[in-house]
């Protein structure tokens, strides 16, 4: 039978996991990389203004900056 020290301990840790967590997905959102999710056995990939969806975006996030320093250049 696990003791309450035990118990406490993996409270603890989930608490530390669950902050961490939090921690990263608020980074991600600050840095524009979506958060990946796993629903139902479904990817999902959250979106810059919060909603999920299907289709990843990361590549055309990547064509869009890279747009954005090709034209930038340009203007020099």
């Amino acid at each position: 039978m696990l003791s309450a020290e035990t118990y406490a301990r993996a409270d603890e840790l989930i608490r530390i996991a669950r902050t961490a967590y939090a921690k990263a997905q608020e980074e991600n959102r600050r840095a524009g990389v979506p958060n990946v999710y796993s629903i139902n056995g479904r990817i999902y990939y959250e979106l810059p203004n919060g909603e999920l969806s299907l289709e990843d975006p990361w590549p055309r996030m990547q064509a869009e900056k890279a747009a954005r320093e090709a034209d930038s250049k340009a203007q020099e």
